[in-house]
């Protein structure tokens, strides 16, 4: 059996044919180029004459017709077939025998000019190059020009000739008559504005438009239509006259006598008003009787009957709704309950996640504080105080594992006793308290706070006159302050752990406090009352701004990690979103509780903020501020986690995001703590 036609090409790649660079050798001069042939010496000099007359003849000469005629058609048609095609006379052109590979070898072997052969598919034949064609494809193979007569990178010749050939363009500047407008035209000017006012020259009035419209025409795509005020209604069209109005009907149109009695019985507005009739012909058609009374009916009702246009407006419903982005391109965010941390035998109050996110400390109604290790989930430590714990607060500076827990009236600064060594003994020197101390001085007032030593516990107790509700921490870690919900000027309270300092820096605030927060970055102050909240400037002194929030009774506040924007939630279940930069008054206020809101958090890191509520529920929102001042902030509701039971009629009474991941702490009445991630 033959092979295949593949069998007879020949592959022209540079490593493996005859004229790669091992063949060939550049001389010196510039395109000169000797070739080394493999064979003996008769077969080159018999080659020559052949260059010759090649480089003598025109190229176009040359070009022989191919052998086979079957233009474009595959020759895979032709495969089973004992031809390849046929000839310009019409001839089949008979396949050739195929040869096996061990005689095609051994015949290429005896051949000295076997690699300057090429199989030609196409005509079924072998075809030998020359030496110039060699030449062609050993300059392309090397990326040169196929001809050595032709220089790739030819001197530039300039084609026109200008004076200064140092710049082709005038660098001369513009003319001042092209800035100063001409006197000439200035003083024609002047004239035409002389003459329009004294009344010399007179301009043709518009001509006035007849005032008058088609009575019964229709016009209403013309322009006159368009105008401004009350719309062109046009008159209703009376229907075409049918098979009934025929004067020769058919026989199924002509009532009989018996309907026709009937027609009396019924009403005026529902008798037929036309009874069809049969004639022989159109011209003993009698007159209508009822033609001019008919008429008159008609120009009344197109008189006196009020026609009015109903604009209908067919909205899809769905397209009033806001664009908001989809939920999966706003990941991620809490979804899911992950891990729940039980261990508390009364209501868990209040929640505080340690600024690396590894623990997470709880205060609870059974009298215990309790620092839990994320990743786990187990207690690692617990503080029996012995009263109920409303606020747990940690420090958030990584080096001071400090926990302030409102118990009862007071506030406790506890040492957490977590971290390597060197935190545990600079938190212990913070801890420490000179009994001797002078205490700060009030006049005939008993003072607002009093700093002593814990008598069980390595921490500081801070004995206030009235009872603590909140404890705040400063961004820094050294300030934090405590409200006492009452109306004197001792009602929201400023600490500084290094030196154990405390001052009351209002002397009256517009209401109760309910909340007083850091701002993030700056030295501002926010104090939540039951109706506003006020901006301070620590360092100014004074009042900044007053928000005004528009609920019932405010119950917690949270500040952006930007600073421009705040969150606060309410007891009637609404949560205001509040742009200080834009206004006074909620940018945006969100209704989606059912009872009241305990407590509101902002993500550090991710675009999220969430509420927990008295409803057993927690909504996590996305929230997004652009630094661009006139794009407002994108909020969009995302989930809703719950889980919880109610207690006592109580729901999720705190939450709050983990630092550093997309995680949400709630604190329940069921006295669980549940882990919401992604």
């Amino acid at each position: 059996m033959g092979h295949s036609d593949g069998d007879h090409e020949s592959d022209l790649s540079a490593d493996d044919s005859p004229w790669s660079e091992g063949s060939w050798s550049d001389d010196d001069e510039e395109g000169s180029l000797s070739f080394e042939d493999s064979g003996e010496g008769s077969d080159a000099e018999s080659d020559e004459p052949d260059a010759a007359a090649a480089e003598e003849s025109d190229s176009s000469e040359d070009e022989v017709a191919p052998r086979n005629t079957v233009g474009d058609v595959p020759l895979e048609w032709y495969k089973d077939e004992e031809h390849i095609g046929y000839d310009i006379t019409g001839s089949k052109i008979k396949k050739r025998d195929r040869e096996g590979r061990i005689e095609a070898y051994l015949r290429n072997a005896d051949d000295a000019k076997s690699w300057r052969k090429i199989y030609d598919e196409y005509n079924d034949e072998e075809v030998q190059i020359t030496k110039e064609e060699a030449k062609i494809i050993s300059r392309l193979l090397k990326g040169k020009t196929p001809h050595t007569n032709v220089d790739p990178y030819p001197d530039y010749v300039d084609w026109f000739e200008y004076d200064g050939k140092g710049h082709p363009l005038s660098s001369a500047p513009e003319p001042k008559r092209r800035f100063v407008p001409s006197k000439w035209e200035q003083k024609k000017v002047v004239k035409l504005v002389r003459a329009i006012r004294k009344g010399w020259i007179k301009f043709d009035k518009p001509k006035e438009e007849p005032n008058f419209y088609l009575l019964w025409g229709d016009e209403t795509d013309t322009a006159d239509n368009k105008r401004q005020g009350l719309s062109y209604i046009p008159a209703p069209k009376p229907n075409l006259p049918g098979h009934e109005e025929s004067y020769n009907p058919s026989v199924e149109y002509i009532p009989t006598q018996e309907e026709i009695d009937s027609y009396q019985l019924m009403y005026e507005e529902d008798r037929p008003k036309f009874i069809p009739r049969k004639f022989d012909c159109l011209r003993s058609v009698p007159a209508y009787e009822k033609a001019l009374r008919e008429g008159f009916d008609r120009c009344l009702d197109l008189y006196l009957c009020p026609r009015t246009r109903k604009k209908r407006i067919n909205i899809d419903p769905e397209t009033l709704k806001p664009k908001l982005p989809s939920k999966k391109d706003l990941r991620p965010y809490p979804r899911t309950c992950y891990l729940e941390f039980k261990g508390h035998n009364g209501q868990v109050k209040s929640l505080s996640v340690e600024s690396t996110g590894q623990w997470v400390a709880s205060g609870s109604s059974d009298g215990t504080i309790r620092v839990w290790e994320v990743e786990t989930g187990r207690c690692i430590k617990v503080w029996n105080v012995g009263g109920v714990v409303h606020r747990v607060s940690w420090n958030p500076s990584p080096d001071r594992h400090i926990l302030a827990a409102v118990v009862d009236h007071d506030l406790l600064l506890l040492n957490a006793e977590i971290g390597d060594e060197d935190i545990q003994m600079k938190t212990k020197g913070l801890l420490q308290i000179d009994e001797s101390a002078p205490e700060e001085d009030t006049g005939d007032k008993k003072p607002a706070v009093k700093w002593v030593k814990h008598e069980n516990f390595d921490g500081i107790m801070l004995i206030h006159h009235k009872a603590v509700s909140t404890v705040e921490w400063h961004f820094k870690g050294d300030y934090f302050t405590t409200v006492v919900p009452s109306g004197d000027s001792r009602a929201v309270l400023l600490h500084q752990l290094s030196k154990k300092h405390s001052h009351h820096p209002f002397r009256k605030l517009p209401g109760l406090p309910i909340a007083a927060v850091f701002h993030p970055s700056q030295k501002m102050f926010f104090v939540a009352t039951k109706k506003f909240v006020q901006v301070y400037d620590l360092q100014k002194a004074q009042l900044v701004k007053k928000l005004e929030s528009g609920v019932r009774e405010i119950s917690s506040i949270s500040i952006h990690p930007g600073g421009d924007n705040v969150i606060v939630g309410s007891k009637d279940g609404k949560l205001c979103w509040f742009d200080t930069d834009l206004s006074t008054r909620p940018y945006k206020t969100l209704k989606n509780h059912s009872k009241d809101i305990t407590n509101v958090t902002f993500h550090r890191k991710y675009p999220l903020f969430a509420s927990s509520s008295e409803d057993c529920t927690a909504y996590v929102f996305h929230g997004m501020v652009y630094s661009d001042l006139n794009q407002n902030p994108l909020i969009v509701p995302l989930e809703i986690l719950r889980g919880h039971s109610s207690s006592d009629g109580r729901g999720v009474l705190d939450c709050k995001f983990h630092p550093r991941q997309p995680w949400l702490f709630t604190a329940g009445a069921d006295s669980v703590i549940r882990l919401y991630c992604d």
